[in-house]
């Protein structure tokens, strides 16, 4: 079949491609910009740190329990109309956050903003697959994916700016903004087409409990202990505090919820009813390694995220604001690499720009592992980050190319829901693991040199502990009395050495990633650019047209 003539997107497309990035932005923003101002809010309202954690992980656990959801919702219901109601929800929840004079109704209010957040992001790939075509998608999905790895660097640089004023604008901030960009939306963007069918209710809460339940186990794990619990789950008047982990418990549960999902969605789909997710999607090579892609790229941009402020405020002294300004550098290579696509995409397709993007990732984490130390200078870690970050801009921009290259335009919604939540997914299992071996190194770095410094095991293990629970922001205090500095000269050099740790496994889990993008379908090596679904996707998708069960229906 002969590839239609592309025509230039108009001046209208690209405002309307704005809309949608800033929309997204706010969306990753709120997932990292609580860590920083979460002192004040503790502070403020009067709360445990149980509450504390609720407010930081009530969000994500939400936002990525309803992925493959609002991806079919946006399907069935016009992918404009669901990204106009996420972002009212994220609003008005967004208010209700910004008033709270409660810990428990900030909890409530982050619960329901993830809600509008997972309406959000799967829905915003499908806008811009419909919206844009051939050259023109991979700029659009590279404004995306730096939009993505550069607002979660910002994240905390605004966070720490903003709690010098109130922590209340942290979450205030966005509500002019949700409603600027509710009249991009509604004057740039067409009204999106609709499919023909139904939801998989039964479907649905399986996976909303199955992706939820694994969220926090992710999540929490290292908190409420893996195996056994270390430390009582306290929700409401309900406590857990002893035998089997909750999180162990939470991890067989949502096993089984996403087997039972699993095994619907395939007899469903072998029926030619109407799943939540058609398993087909995964016989398309491009899109199955290019969601692994999509995970392992997750796992080392948030999991680094995590880890990076906590070695810059307590092993090197710097301040909240400080270290968000160290982090600007990765959101400057992530916007440099995007503008870098535009004119790369004329003669590099999709995937070799992923490539390209994987392994200037690996190089700078590899570089930031090198230089990590006690008195590591500003300047060597503001170009490790970008060099970092022009390797995020690359891979995250246009890894969703490859990713939906060969699934039919009437399955993006599902195609996107599924992305978003590999993304998401690698994102928690990326804190997880990295946080894990941060403060296991950590705990461990603290002993070994206080017991070899003549301490007791006992003692140097509990000191140890005392630095871990606290995530390092004991050590000023350490350092102020005698008796204790040596203890805040190990943390700082066992923190050092945490991230040393974390580099080089980030950087041997992304070199897998690239490993994988070695066995994408001939159309993805030739180069993603054209409309799924209206010129001829190759042997992968003829025959497995997802959408033929489906008419189409009307426009909303």
């Amino acid at each position: 079949m002969t590839e239609p003539a592309e025509s230039p997107p108009t001046a209208r497309q690209w405002l309307g491609l704005v809309a949608v990035a800033a929309g997204v932005a706010l969306i990753v923003v709120d997932l990292t910009i609580v860590n920083v101002i979460l002192a004040p809010i503790i502070e403020d309202l009067s709360i445990g740190s149980s509450e504390a954690q609720w407010i930081q992980e009530s969000y994500a656990i939400t936002f990525a329990a309803l992925l493959l959801v609002t991806g079919r919702l946006s399907d069935l219901h016009g992918a404009r109309r669901i990204f106009l109601l996420g972002l009212v929800v994220f609003g008005a929840t967004s208010l209700l956050a910004a008033l709270a004079p409660s810990g428990g109704l900030l909890i409530l209010a982050r619960f329901v903003q993830g809600v509008g957040g997972a309406m959000m992001l799967p829905t915003s790939l499908a806008l811009l697959n419909a919206t844009f075509t051939g050259r023109a998608r991979g700029q659009a999905f590279a404004v995306w994916g730096s939009t993505i790895g550069a607002a979660a660097a910002v994240g905390p640089l605004l966070g720490g700016w903003l709690a010098d004023i109130s922590w209340r604008w942290a979450f205030g901030i966005n509500i002019p903004l949700v409603a600027l960009i509710v009249w991009g939306v509604l004057r740039y963007l067409d009204v999106s087409p609709r499919t023909r069918g139904r939801i998989d209710g039964v479907g649905a809460v399986l996976s909303a409990v199955g992706l939820g339940l694994l969220s926090f186990v992710l999540i929490e794990g290292r908190t409420y202990g893996w195996l056994t619990t270390t430390k009582p789950l306290e929700v409401g008047a309900f406590s857990w505090s002893g035998g089997l982990s909750p999180v162990f418990v939470a991890l067989i549960m949502s096993a089984l919820a996403l087997g039972a999902f699993w095994r619907r969605q395939a007899v469903l789909s072998r029926a030619g009813d109407e799943p939540l997710m058609d398993v087909g999607l995964f016989s398309i090579r491009s899109f199955r390694n290019g969601n692994f892609v999509t995970l392992m790229v997750g796992l080392g941009e948030f999991g680094i995220i995590a880890v990076l402020p906590l070695w810059l405020q307590f092993a090197l002294g710097y301040s909240a604001f400080e270290a968000g300004l160290a982090l600007v550098a990765l959101a400057a290579g992530s916007f440099a690499a995007s503008g870098a696509s535009f004119p790369m995409a004329a003669t590099v397709s999709a995937l070799a720009q992923v490539r390209i993007g994987l392994v200037l990732e690996a190089a700078g984490l590899t570089m930031l592992a090198l230089i990590a130390s006690t008195d590591s200078a500003w300047w060597l870690i503001a170009v490790a980050l970008f060099v970092y970050g022009i390797g995020v801009g690359f891979a995250t921009a246009q890894v969703t190319n490859i990713v939906l290259v060969d699934v039919p335009e009437r399955s993006g919604g599902q195609a996107s829901g599924i992305q978003s939540a590999a993304r998401e997914l690698g994102s928690a299992l990326g804190i997880a693991l990295l946080t894990t071996l941060f403060f296991s190194t950590l705990a461990s770095g603290v002993t070994d040199r206080l017991t070899r410094e003549g301490l007791s095991t006992d003692e140097a293990e509990r000191i140890g502990g005392v630095v871990t629970d606290s995530a390092g922001s004991v050590i000023d205090a350490l350092a102020a009395q005698p008796r204790t500095a040596s203890a805040a000269e190990a943390a700082r050099e066992a923190m050092a050495v945490g991230v040393q740790v974390t580099g080089y496994v980030c950087a041997g889990l992304l070199l897998l990633a690239l490993a994988a993008t070695l066995f994408m379908s001939p159309k993805a090596r030739k180069g993603a650019g054209t409309r799924a679904g209206t010129v001829d996707a190759g042997p992968e998708a003829r025959g497995k047209d997802l959408g033929e069960r489906t008419a189409a229906r009307p426009p909303e």
